[in-house]
């Protein structure tokens, strides 16, 4: 008896074996996009807050909250971490991004808002600088939060990674 002949000439199951081999990879892609266009957003709502906190920084009064070298005021640094983290002076709105997104951990440490300093000479520039009695004060406020994997959601292994994002901007006061 002869057997393989016909069996091998039969193509009824090549739409399901190809279909079998090339799922991994469809999956791959479907969820690595996901998790992509996840990361971008997560990335995206950290830099407008960040962004928001430094442009607020920039326009609290001059004298009584940043000096040159390098101090900004406590009660200014509350202020600017409020409307950072909820978008409202008073700490109490819901802001773009809800309290567990700053909640996240980040490789274990605590997740602040960070306020710094930095003074420029400001013999090369004019306009409002000028009146000032000393350096321009530039204000920096970055952040670093935990990022919440999509397929970390569903009981994957996940990478412990930080999403960081900083901004910068002179200070003008009111």
């Amino acid at each position: 008896m002869r057997y393989g002949g016909k069996t091998l000439r039969h193509t009824g199951g090549a739409a399901a074996a190809e279909m079998a081999m090339v799922l991994p990879f469809l999956l791959a892609l479907l969820f690595g996009s996901a998790e992509l266009g996840n990361y971008f957003l997560d990335e995206h709502g950290l830099v407008k807050q960040v962004r928001d906190g430094a442009r607020y920084a920039a326009r609290i009064p001059l004298e009584t909250n940043y000096t040159c070298p390098g101090t900004v005021s406590p009660a200014a640094q509350s202020l600017i971490t409020n409307v950072t983290q909820t978008g409202t002076v008073t700490g109490t709105g819901a802001g773009r991004l809800n309290a567990s997104y700053w909640a996240r951990s980040c490789g274990g440490a605590s997740q602040t808002v960070t306020i710094t300093i930095r003074c420029v000479s400001k013999d090369d520039y004019d306009g409002i600088y000028q009146s000032l009695p000393g350096d321009i004060p530039v204000v920096k406020v970055s952040a670093a939060v935990g990022y919440r994997s999509l397929l970390g959601s569903l009981g994957l292994p996940t990478a412990n990674a930080c999403i960081r994002a900083e901004s910068e901007a002179p200070v003008i006061g009111s």
